[in-house]
């Protein structure tokens, strides 16, 4: 049904195997920083008509692909289409973030939620096969959700927020609900991963965006436990091919090591991680060891090009020598962002990041043969 792959960095890094070059996408890879995902986005109407049409979200998943070699696609969608399909009324305003009409902000409310029927987003699964199809083997396509924990936020929240005084309330007073809540979400999330396997997605990536803004102890319970728990139901592999699990947590450096127990293939990392400190801790052979992916300040982006190559140089010297023995896995990292591309960024300048990223990421593997 689909071409066979001609690019396999990233799926080989995933699964900590020697790869010839560094492989890097970056969030948001298809986005308002490309006019032509503006031009296509106006042509839509609207962000979700955008993401529900087939064909536009073919297209722009493509964009980037078709101005700069990276070595893999993500699935142009947006992670809170779970609690859109559990009826709460996802809608975007041009320049504002994501609202929910229907809020889920006391018992009677919680009471209502469940895991929704799949076919309400079927135009998720439906854009997977169509990109995976369009992409005709020249990179790997990743499939992904929010987590239990950020869907909770924008849930409680209706939007965005800088204080998550709503949905922390609710956390503290009210544990019970919110426990119901994830378990519903944690159930929803692995459901909507595994149709995307199905549909096509050759990895998949879970966004806890907000996990970092929790107090230490609300993290390993509210959090990671539920991540875990999508974790624990995911497909492990579709048609005789693994399917890496990537987790990213913002702000969530102080847990690797808690993190390094979750069930997955690689852990993304933002800028305020030390990466070898990182490589050290879960990066290295042994039980667990995960691929490491990350993380580059995406503010590096609006640099001149000799400094967007210096920075690169330091995240890649900072994970250490990379792994070269075909014979055996060894620490890997996937080269990101730290967090989502800037909607401001020049993409002249994620040109140059992406082939400073290739360049010297080559040398270095030739310097250690």
């Amino acid at each position: 049904m689909f071409a066979p792959l001609q690019n396999d960095t990233f799926l080989r890094a995933c699964l900590r195997q020697a790869t010839p070059h560094t492989p890097v996408w970056l969030m948001r890879q298809a986005g308002r920083y490309l006019p032509e995902y503006k031009a296509t986005r106006a042509k839509a109407g609207s962000f979700m008509g955008l993401a529900t049409n087939t064909d536009y979200a073919t297209e722009v998943t493509l964009q980037p692909l078709e101005r700069f070699p990276l070595d893999a696609a993500i699935l142009f969608s947006d992670i809170l289409t779970v609690p859109d399909a559990m009826g709460l009324g996802l809608s975007f305003q041009l320049g504002e973030g994501p609202k929910f009409a229907t809020p889920v902000r006391d018992e009677a409310a919680v009471n209502k939620l469940e895991v929704p029927d799949m076919n309400k987003l079927r135009y998720v699964f439906d854009a997977v096969t169509s990109i995976r199809k369009a992409l005709n083997g020249r990179v790997p396509l990743i499939g992904f959700s929010g987590s239990p924990w950020t869907l909770a936020c924008y849930m409680v929240e209706g939007a965005g927020s800088s204080d998550y005084r709503l949905v922390k309330t609710m956390l503290y007073q009210r544990p019970d609900l919110m426990h119901k809540m994830l378990a519903i979400n944690a159930d929803s999330v692995a459901q909507y991963l595994n149709a995307q396997i199905e549909a096509g997605a050759q990895a998949v990536m879970i966004f806890d965006s907000w996990g970092g803004v929790l107090a230490d102890a609300a993290f390993h319970t509210f959090s990671l436990a539920y991540t875990a728990r999508v974790l624990a139901q995911l497909k492990r592999e579709h048609n005789g091919v693994v399917i890496p699990r990537l987790v990213f947590t913002k702000g969530g450096g102080q847990w690797l090591e808690a993190m390094k127990q979750l069930d997955c293939e690689v852990l993304g990392l933002d800028w305020t991680v030390n990466l070898a400190r990182a490589r050290a801790l879960v990066g290295e052979n042994g039980p667990n060891a995960k691929a490491l992916q990350g993380n580059l300040d995406p503010n590096v982006l609006f640099a001149n090009p000799a400094q967007i190559e210096a920075e690169v140089a330091a995240v890649l010297g900072s994970f250490g020598a990379p792994h070269t023995d075909l014979t055996q896995t060894g620490p890997a990292q996937i080269f990101n962002l730290g967090h989502g591309i800037s909607q401001f960024t020049p993409p002249e300048n994620v040109d140059v990041l992406v082939r400073a990223v290739h360049s010297q990421s080559r040398r270095l593997r030739a310097s250690q043969g």
